[in-house]
């Protein structure tokens, strides 16, 4: 759960004030556990069936491997356990330093000697401006809750039986690593915002500076993390290519079509980064457009078509609250982070 997109929380908060950046990290927290409890549960909705996908059809393996996977080279989740938990260690490891970070450096006042200060107000602008602004901060705190992608594929590979079905161990992990994300994500986005006011930058390592060798070890722990990350992440997205590649256009299934494949959609992710470096408003764009519906509430959509609870009941309410305010979600912060990428777009050389 906890990935780079924490670290672009206090930017979020300097666009949306103390109270309404609070309320939305705890209310975010809130319904994306919800959504997620609802997914375990209907990963074994049909008895006998394990569905590891929200939009394909299920499968009745254990684990979610692709159809290459009878060659090594990391071919499916089981796999990467090791690389997993290496990620995991370094993203709470540089959120911790982030935060601890702030705290120790202080406010501009307190750090530079009196001089200067810093300010909790609003950022200067139109109103137009600063709404759309505040769209694109929700898309950033959505993109920090995007991990419901990979969450039934992470499940389709933990052992079920009638009498003891996988949601049990699912949830309790569930639970778990949403503690870890709070202890890691409500410190950043606050002692962000405390020591860098409204002027923090979109990634607040940045703006950090001293001391040097604990800010570099925290990027380094970035680099370590969004390489181990990104093979979870990317796993549904590789598979579904490889399969593709396979069933298809016939070609062998291997390890060198899965080092060609994955190299190829890296190297393109690669060129998108590098030809648009606007970390904040990418998040804010992806957040809406890309991960607001598996987050906030496809899950919901899902239950209530499968499950069918009594019409004005409480799991009907809570369902359709979600959908209404996800919807509205991803549109506003899709568009937010669009319009604050063209800004952004306007007065950058690219390459350069």
């Amino acid at each position: 759960m906890v990935g780079a997109g924490v670290l672009s929380l206090p930017y979020a908060m300097a666009h949306l004030g103390w109270g309404p950046g609070t309320a939305a990290l705890v209310v975010s927290w809130g319904m994306t556990l919800y959504t997620l409890r609802l997914l375990i549960e209907l990963h074994e909705c049909v008895p006998g069936v394990r569905f590891d996908r929200c939009t394909t059809s299920p499968t009745g393996s254990a684990s979610s491997a692709p159809p290459s996977s009878s060659s090594p080279s990391l071919p499916s989740l089981d796999s990467i356990t090791a690389v997993s938990l290496a990620a995991a260690a370094m993203s709470v490891g540089y959120s911790t330093i982030s935060w601890a970070a702030c705290l120790a450096r202080g406010t501009p006042a307190a750090a530079e000697g009196g001089g200067g200060g810093v300010s909790y107000a609003y950022k200067d602008g139109t109103a137009a401006d600063s709404v759309f602004r505040v769209c694109s901060a929700l898309g950033q705190v959505a993109f920090a809750y995007a991990g419901h992608g990979v969450v039934l594929e992470i499940q389709a590979t933990i052992p079920s039986t009638p009498t003891k079905p996988s949601r049990g161990a699912m949830w309790k992990g569930a639970v778990a690593a949403y503690l870890v994300t709070a202890l890691c994500y409500f410190p950043v986005a606050i002692a962000g915002y405390w020591a860098f006011g409204r002027d923090v930058s979109d990634n607040v390592l940045v703006a950090l500076r001293r001391p040097p060798w604990l800010v570099a070890a925290a990027n380094m722990m970035v680099v370590v993390h969004v390489l181990g990350s990104y093979q979870v992440y990317a796993m549904p997205i590789f598979e579904t290519l490889e399969t593709i590649l396979i069933t298809r256009i016939r070609l062998p299934p291997g390890a060198l079509l899965r080092l060609v494949a994955r190299s190829a959609y890296v190297a393109f992710t690669l060129f998108v980064a590098v030809t648009f470096p606007f970390f904040g408003d990418l998040l804010g764009f992806f957040g809406g457009f890309g991960f607001t519906p598996t987050s906030y509430f496809l899950p919901c959509i899902l239950w209530l078509k499968i499950k069918k609870p009594p019409r004005f009941s409480a799991s009907w309410f809570a369902n359709w609250g979600c959908i209404v305010v996800g919807v509205l979600l991803m549109i506003a912060s899709t568009i937010g982070g669009l319009r604050s990428i063209i800004q952004d777009a306007s007065t950058f050389q690219f390459y350069s």
